[in-house]
């Protein structure tokens, strides 16, 4: 692959092995480099040791919302979750859409099932992708939709895999092929 090819990265692996706080070490790394990162990152919300949702949030300015709930009463449904397609649209998408705009690097966390409800969502990171900045982000490991087909089949995307074996090093080897692909 030609060096000068801009390079998208994405992370995937098992539910829980720790796919976004690979990502979120890469991410203090490269903000510590001074670059400007912007979208979004995810994370699942427990109430007394009970997971009852997940967060979604804006990166850059910390703006968070639901991008599922158990309690949530509308929305489609995945397990006991509903998906709030208005925050998914409010903040994730435009969040990724900002930072295609106003940043150096474009986060995205997670490109999976819950989010591919969300028809903004899928255009956003179709724009990020074919812009001129980086993208890293998580992509979930089985989630099947035409957009992950389009994602994986791009020459432009390599897709790196968590493992227990690799989990606590890993942010490294996505630092530095974000470094190299912001050379090129």
């Amino acid at each position: 692959m030609a060096h000068n090819l801009k390079q998208h990265l994405l992370l995937t692996g098992l539910p829980g092995i720790g796919k976004t706080s690979v990502l979120l070490r890469a991410l203090d790394v490269l903000r510590a480099k001074g670059y400007e990162i912007g979208g979004i990152i995810s994370r699942e919300v427990r109430e007394r040791g009970i997971r009852v949702g997940f967060e979604i949030a804006d990166f850059k300015t910390g703006r968070k919302g639901w991008l599922a709930h158990a309690n949530q009463p509308t929305g489609p449904r995945i397990g006991k979750y509903r998906v709030n397609l208005s925050d998914l649209n409010s903040i994730g998408a435009s969040s990724i859409l900002e930072a295609v705009e106003n940043t150096d690097i474009i986060a995205v966390d997670e490109i999976g099932p819950m989010e591919l409800f969300s028809s903004n969502f899928k255009e956003a990171v179709m724009t990020a992708l074919n812009s001129s900045k980086v993208m890293i982000g998580t992509i979930h490991y089985a989630a099947r939709d035409p957009l992950i087909s389009t994602i994986k089949a791009r020459e432009d995307v390599q897709i790196l895999e968590v493992t227990h074996e690799n989990r606590t090093s890993l942010h490294k080897v996505l630092v530095g092929r974000v470094l190299q692909s912001m050379k090129g």
